[in-house]
């Protein structure tokens, strides 16, 4: 989770990815972070991202990003 913390924070900065919550129903994460957390998935951990996979609940907190690389990754 460590590494990926860092990676999170690097694809985007500006969110505060140890808060509470749905990062995207607050408006703390927006579609552009979204792709840049997406690039920075594919590249670091060399997956990759169907399109059934972008849902919202997928995305919504550094937690679910979590379980959707280690599900992806066992693939």
């Amino acid at each position: 989770m460590d590494e990926l913390m860092e990676v999170l924070r690097q694809a985007a900065p500006k969110v505060d990815w140890e808060a509470e919550g749905n990062l995207i129903e607050e408006g703390i994460l927006d579609s552009v972070d979204i792709i840049s957390v997406v690039s920075e998935l594919t590249a670091v951990y060399d997956i990759e991202i169907p399109t059934e996979e972008m849902e919202i609940e997928n995305f919504c907190c550094a937690r679910a990003i979590y379980e959707l690389v280690q599900r992806l990754s066992e693939d």
